[in-house]
C-alpha cells in the first residue's frame, strides 16, 4: 500500500487549496485517515481525520475552515483548506490505517508529504 499527496502549492492568505490523498494497492478496508501538518523546529500535529463512517475530527484552529472528505470507492482522502492563513503553513502528510488485501491486519501508512505556503 502506498499514499500520495497532492495539491499543495503557494497561496496568499484568505486563498483556497484542495489536497488529495490516493491509496494504491490491493486494499481491503481503510479505517481512520487523516492530515497532518509540520512545521520546521515541531512535531508533526493532526490536522483532521475522518473514520470510514464519515466522523471527522478538527484541530480547533481549522474549524470551520478545513473540510475533511474521503471517496472509499477510491480510496482517496481529500483535505478542503478555505480561507488559508499563515498559520497554515506547512508540509501536509496524509495518513491511514489501512489493511491491503493479504495482510492479517491493519497498519499505518504515511504519505510523501506536500508544501503547502501561505503568503501573508
Amino acid at each position: 500500500v502506498q499514499l500520495q499527496a497532492s495539491g499543495g502549492g503557494l497561496v496568499q492568505a484568505g486563498g483556497s487549496l484542495r489536497l488529495s490523498c490516493a491509496a494504491s494497492g490491493i486494499i481491503s478496508r481503510t479505517n481512520v485517515m487523516g492530515w497532518y501538518r509540520q512545521v520546521p523546529g515541531k512535531e508533526r500535529e493532526l490536522v483532521a481525520a475522518i473514520l470510514s463512517s464519515g466522523i471527522t475530527n478538527y484541530e480547533n484552529s481549522v474549524k470551520g475552515r478545513f473540510t475533511i472528505s474521503r471517496d472509499n470507492a477510491k480510496n482517496t482522502l481529500y483535505l478542503q483548506m478555505n480561507s488559508l492563513e499563515y498559520e497554515d503553513t506547512g508540509v501536509y502528510y496524509c495518513y491511514g490505517n489501512i489493511q491491503c488485501a493479504a495482510c492479517a491486519r491493519a497498519a499505518d501508512y504515511w504519505g510523501q508529504g506536500t508544501q503547502v505556503t501561505v503568503s501573508s
